[in-house]
């Protein structure tokens, strides 16, 4: 399956994301973000690229502030 990261401004955002992902049970993880990605220390949501809409829906919907969705290359 597919993984994809959404990036936030703040760990603030990152953990409200969480939250309101978790409610609606989403499978999720909260990661460091990948260096290729950014070089700022912080944590990203990795979620199922295929639910990427839904999930930015939500966020939205939450007002959860957010700074770009990325497809995570395929380890295979």
């Amino acid at each position: 399956m597919a993984q994809g990261v959404i990036l936030f401004p703040s760990i603030h955002f990152a953990l409200r994301a969480e939250k309101l992902v978790k409610q609606k049970g989403i499978l999720h993880k909260l990661i460091p973000v990948p260096r290729h990605l950014s070089s700022d220390c912080g944590v990203c949501l990795r979620v199922p690229w295929e639910k990427k809409e839904e999930v930015l829906g939500i966020l939205g919907q939450g007002s959860v502030k957010v700074d770009g969705a990325h497809p995570l290359p395929d380890k295979s």
